[in-house]
């Protein structure tokens, strides 16, 4: 049971086929026998699961409406807040805050009736591409326990992965939804920024972060997009006036839809990976998409100007952890200076204080128009390119990185560990709606990814694309076998 698909289970359950309280005891046996291995959950919410599911099984006995969430679980990033419950961010600085509300997509997934599983792994604050930046515990990638899963949502991605979750929801701020979903084999939706509310999400970068979905397949994705991707009235920035409505795109590629591909962004993609994306471009052809080559050559500056503006946005949006009005207080601090410089140089891990000292330095007197100011003019540049870029063509076909999954320690310094992001952050300079689903997998058997890239408010198409190429390819329906000491 625990390997099937949300709407699958969600179908199962309204029918009578199955209970609530059968899934979650599934569900629930079957973390507890591979989590250990894994560790993509820090907290398993086990007596919550177990009120939801005679909740459920009651409503539905009595009649009672059913949401369209009914019997789906969900793992939940630890950046958003689930009421009641302990968000960490992945940091020692958190180890002790009880967050007081649900954030949006916690409270529309209960009241979708949907169960919320429990909070998974993540790098600091969502600071990372491998989640090895995690200060709590090792997350490890299902399909080889010898790889990273990606980051930062990589616990999501894991328990996705791994049939721990039929849905994982994580944060993308530069790729953080969409690489470790192409490291684990699964699909992921950057949605457009402000489709779904970030509203008790905790911020990195406040213009570039969004919340989405993560599942095997993209029936799941659309499942998910219905039930969160409505406006919320707490979020100022949510998309006003309209939800996220399912389409159908199939018959466009029959009247020839035009697929983007920016060949000369490609160049340095390696021999192994470029083969596989070359193979997606001839299933996209032969499923009716007429290629088109098209010019987003100025993303080769995007990452420069994602770690200028993304650093800023972070350095002032983590001034609040301060040791004073929540999370860890130093206890050598002797007087309030102290309790600041103390409780942030105990807290913070090292890349998070790498990153907060880029992004105050870029913000400095002196340092801000030369650094900033020229960073936000080639973003407005960015999203022009893109803009062009559609006119030409419905969407653009991308790799998600320019390999798959490595081993724990591979990238040696932070530069090579930011360059996997190459090929994603455009998407959230542009705010664009960005979807990766399986694609493939090297001679060795590690997964790869594709990366769908819309024009914003056009979710729901690239979703229809991404489940029109999983029909063709059955990619999305290989699971691992967690070798190498893993599962068996």
């Amino acid at each position: 049971m625990e390997t099937l698909s949300a709407c699958t289970l969600h179908h199962r359950f309204v029918s009578g086929a199955i209970s609530a309280k059968e899934i979650v005891q599934n569900l629930l046996h079957h973390i507890k026998q591979y989590d250990s291995k894994i560790g993509a959950y820090l907290l398993v919410l086990e007596s919550d699961l177990y009120a939801q599911a005679d909740y459920l099984d009651e409503k539905r006995q009595r009649g009672g409406r059913l949401g369209i969430l009914a019997g789906v679980p969900f793992a939940i990033k630890d950046n958003m807040h689930v009421k009641g419950h302990i968000t960490t961010c992945g940091s020692k600085f958190l180890t002790n805050f009880v967050a007081p509300f649900d954030a949006t997509v916690v409270r529309r997934i209960k009241e979708e009736d949907g169960f919320v599983v429990g909070k998974t792994n993540l790098d600091e604050f969502a600071m990372g591409s491998s989640c090895e930046n995690s200060a709590l515990q090792v997350t490890r990638n299902p399909w080889n326990l010898d790889l990273v899963p990606g980051g930062s949502s990589g616990g999501s991605a894991a328990a996705v992965a791994a049939s721990m979750a039929s849905i994982g929801l994580g944060s993308d701020t530069g790729g953080s939804i969409r690489l470790p979903a192409a490291f684990c084999g699964i699909s992921a939706l950057k949605p457009t920024y402000g489709r779904i509310s970030r509203f008790g999400l905790v911020a990195f970068g406040s213009s570039l972060d969004q919340i989405g979905p993560m599942a095997y397949d993209c029936d799941d994705i659309e499942l998910a997009m219905q039930a969160l991707g409505v406006h919320c009235e707490r979020d100022s920035t949510s998309l006003p006036g309209e939800s996220f409505v399912p389409v159908s795109f199939e018959a466009k590629f029959g009247q020839g839809m035009r697929v983007g591909v920016p060949w000369q962004f490609l160049e340095a993609l390696p021999l192994e990976s470029r083969k596989v994306f070359d193979e997606t471009i001839a299933h996209l052809k032969e499923m009716g998409g007429h290629i088109v080559d098209v010019d987003l050559s100025i993303l080769k500056y995007a990452l420069a100007v994602y770690y200028i503006l993304g650093t800023a946005e972070l350095s002032t949006n983590l001034a609040r952890f301060d040791g004073i009005r929540y999370g860890l207080r130093s206890e050598r601090a002797g007087n309030l200076d102290e309790v600041y410089d103390f409780s942030r140089e105990e807290g913070f891990g090292d890349e998070v204080k790498r990153r907060i000292l880029l992004g105050t330095f870029v913000l400095s007197s002196g340092y801000q128009d030369a650094y900033y100011k020229q960073a936000q003019k080639v973003r407005r540049i960015i999203i022009d390119k893109f803009a062009e870029a559609f006119r030409a063509c419905d969407f653009v076909a991308m790799p998600v990185s320019t390999g798959a999954a490595f081993p724990f320690g591979a990238k040696k310094d932070p530069l090579s560990m930011y360059l996997e992001d190459i090929y994603t952050v455009g998407a959230n300079l542009a705010g664009l709606p960005a979807l990766t689903i399986p694609s493939g997998h090297l001679e060795d058997g590690r997964p790869l990814g594709v990366q769908l890239v819309a024009p914003q408010r056009h979710d729901a198409e690239i979703i229809s694309v991404g489940k029109q190429f999983q029909q063709r390819t059955n990619y999305h329906k290989r699971r691992p076998n967690f070798q190498r000491g893993g599962l068996s």
